[in-house]
């Protein structure tokens, strides 16, 4: 079978496409833009395109079918040419789920926690030695790739992102999934260039809810009252497990889940990251694991790629990079980093990056997401700004928007790295959040240069 992949170098589709290639499909694909480690992995397995770019006499007849990445735009020179041969085109959500119809499908969905959530299911079910396929955000330790596609697994575990599925796909890439096990971790507004009203982006989770197989079951934090809102509404036959954050404590900065009998240390801290493990444990317990196993395999889980990730440490300081860039994502990081280290002020350092962040009337949904840092930084590039063409933004309106008059706000990475290295580090904790990487700041000589 030969497949096509327009826009392969995104996260993925790339690894969708080296998945692909594993079951001896012949792959071929096309992008303007592929960067490491897209680049590297797709010239190791040698489907890395020979020119950069899209071309019409990529698209011949003998395609069997067509993956359209989300980054190809409508008017896609490729794209155009197979629709006029009437090639089959999928999105990859579509491909996954045309892959995957007689597996267990786990979805986890919500608007933070996706990736960790999915990231502690994989990780138990390989403890447990489990076969099963998996489609995930970020890389994991001791996995190859963060996309499986095989023929004989009997389960798959799929990160279900809200966003659209691609330029011809306008439905949210959860909805392709169909789930028999879906988890909502929690619902906060994002994505407001495509859902620009928030009861539209509210409703794709009670699409998803509607989505499940007969007499599956829906996961949710009941501690979210947009969650259960939804969840309230939901009228078809699945199972509504409800989970909250478990009984814990912190002893010596390790956090220790308190169960009936003992004590069980993570390697994981906060309160968002103990939510994500009750959902983890209720998933693996409907699909067949034992509790005892969960917890005993879950020490072991030190976290997904680029989710509260430790950048190095002493006996006074700990750095730590993370992801969050949304409202919800970004409160409970810092809640978390300064729950774990009471003793220690923190700083937090985030950079507006995504489309909603940078929007001047998003802002306000920033009210107080950093309210539990000593000092809290924001970070904005005016050069991403204009790329995005969106408006520009001032340092008031971010103070404003994030309801605090000591917010310092640089648009410089030199000023921020700068105004970083002069800081007195004793006792002190330093917390960078971003999606994109602080147009390129050192974070490792920066973290080298505050421990030594």
């Amino acid at each position: 079978m030969r497949i096509h992949f327009v826009a392969i170098g995104g996260a993925i589709m790339h690894a969708l496409a080296l998945s692909m290639k594993d079951k001896g499909f012949q792959v071929t694909g096309s992008d303007d833009h592929i960067f490491d480690p897209a680049k590297s992995n797709l010239e190791k397995a040698g489907i890395l395109p020979k020119e950069m770019g899209f071309f019409e006499a990529n698209i011949t007849k003998d395609i069997d079918a067509i993956i359209l990445g989300m980054h190809a735009r409508k008017d896609n020179i490729e794209l155009k040419k197979a629709q006029e041969l009437g090639l089959k085109i999928y999105s990859f959500p579509q491909y996954v789920y045309e892959n995957s119809k007689d597996k267990l499908r786990i979805v986890v969905a919500g608007s933070h926690g996706k990736t960790t959530i999915t990231s502690m299911i994989m990780h138990v079910l390989n403890f447990c030695h489990k076969d099963f396929d998996y489609v995930v955000g970020s890389q994991l330790k001791g996995f190859a790739t963060n996309v499986r596609l095989s023929d004989k697994a009997p389960i798959i575990i799929i990160e279900g992102d809200e966003y659209l599925s691609s330029a011809i796909h306008f439905e949210p890439k959860f909805l392709s999934y169909k789930p028999d096990i879906a988890i909502i971790s929690g619902i906060a507004w994002d994505h407001i260039n495509v859902f620009p009203i928030y009861e539209d982006y509210v409703k794709q989770f009670l699409l998803f809810s509607e989505s499940i197989e007969p007499n599956g079951s829906l996961i949710y934090c009941e501690e979210d009252k947009e969650v259960v809102r939804v969840v309230d509404m939901v009228k078809n036959s699945a199972i509504k497990i409800a989970y909250h954050t478990p009984a814990f404590e912190i002893i010596d900065d390790v956090s220790y889940l308190i169960l009936k009998d003992r004590k069980v240390p993570l390697s994981i801290i906060g309160k968002h990251n103990l939510q994500n493990l009750m959902a983890a444990k209720n998933a693996c317990v409907q699909a067949g694991i034992d509790e005892t196993v969960f917890y005993e395999a879950i020490q072991s889980f030190e976290g997904a790629a680029n989710r509260l990730t430790l950048v190095g440490k002493n006996d006074k300081t700990v750095i730590y990079k993370d992801f969050a860039h949304s409202p919800s994502k970004l409160k409970a990081t810092v809640s978390a980093v300064k729950q774990q280290f009471s003793q220690r002020k923190l700083v937090a350092v985030m950079e507006l990056h995504t489309f909603s962040s940078l929007s001047k009337d998003f802002l306000h949904e920033y009210k107080d997401s950093m309210a539990q840092a000593d000092i809290a930084i924001v970070f904005y590039s005016p050069e991403v700004l204009a790329l995005k063409k969106l408006s520009m933004i001032t340092e008031d309106d971010i103070r404003q928007g994030f309801h605090r008059d000591n917010l310092i706000v640089f648009s410089s990475k030199v000023m921020l790295e700068n105004f970083i290295r002069s800081q007195d580090w004793q006792m002190k904790n330093l917390l960078l959040m971003s999606s994109g990487n602080f147009d390129g700041m050192n974070i490792t000589g920066i973290s080298d240069s505050i421990l030594s």
